[in-house]
């Protein structure tokens, strides 16, 4: 069974208008986190590199808010999902990333993550 990781990364100053595009659409997606995306309603279909390719239904989303995806691929109840928070007093935006890991693959999960957000980091520039 998979277990369920919740990483906070907080992105100041940030447009949350960027933010969003950056995790909602193709384009933004494509900037960051893979190499390719393209989208035909619901699926997402994601290329990394030139042999790795994996479909994910977009299952929820609230606009300026959060996307929720599923990796068709996978039979279970795991999902990614990205949730933008706006702090009106410190003029920040906080992104939560909810992920499922293997037992025993939860670091590798949370250091992709990391390197993932980095990436996401340089193209919004904070």
């Amino acid at each position: 069974m998979k277990k369920k990781i919740q990483i906070e990364y907080p992105l100041n100053p940030a447009s949350g208008t960027i933010l969003w595009g950056a995790i909602s659409t193709p384009s933004g997606l494509q900037r960051w986190f893979a190499d390719h995306v393209e989208r035909s309603g619901k699926v997402f279909r994601f290329r990394w590199g030139k042999t790795e390719t994996r479909d994910a239904e977009l299952t929820n989303i609230r606009n300026d808010s959060f996307v929720r995806f599923h990796w068709t691929d996978e039979d279970d109840r795991s999902y990614f999902e990205l949730k933008i928070y706006y702090n009106e007093l410190t003029n920040d935006h906080l992104l939560e990333v909810t992920d499922f890991a293997e037992p025993g693959e939860e670091d590798d999960v949370r250091n992709l993550w990391h390197s993932q957000i980095d990436a996401l980091r340089r193209i919004c520039g904070v």
